[in-house]
């Protein structure tokens, strides 16, 4: 069975019609059948959308697509702040070359010291 998505506008029709037809005996079994819908999107759109108006429904979508976006701004703000940070503590280390001189003179004295003696 394919899915199929639904506006908040539709969401609310439909849980005000299934409302109606609670008030008037039937089960939420047969509510949902009627609603061509599962029980448990029932009560999941029930506990998301429960009391909202259309316009309120509007709003909480427009909120959470908003809150996504602004995630991942962050999620990628985050990561560049981390490779600078990365990149400035590499620039910060003593270069490799500069420490071979100085251990090479080093092991040059010591042999020195070791074919002397």
């Amino acid at each position: 069975m394919s899915r199929k998505r639904f506006t908040p506008e539709q969401i609310i029709g439909k849980l005000r019609e299934a409302e109606v037809a609670l008030a008037q005996g039937e089960t939420v079994a047969q509510v949902c059948r009627t609603l061509g819908i599962a029980e448990q999107t029932f009560y999941r759109w029930r506990l998301e959308y429960g009391g909202l108006k259309v316009e309120q429904a509007k709003r909480l979508k427009a909120l959470e697509q908003e809150n996504t976006r602004l995630r991942r701004a962050v999620a990628d703000l985050t990561l560049d702040k981390q490779i600078l940070q990365e990149a400035a503590r590499e620039t910060s280390k003593p270069t490799v070359a500069g420490n071979a001189s100085s251990i090479s003179g080093g092991l040059y004295r010591c042999r020195n010291a070791v074919s002397a003696g």
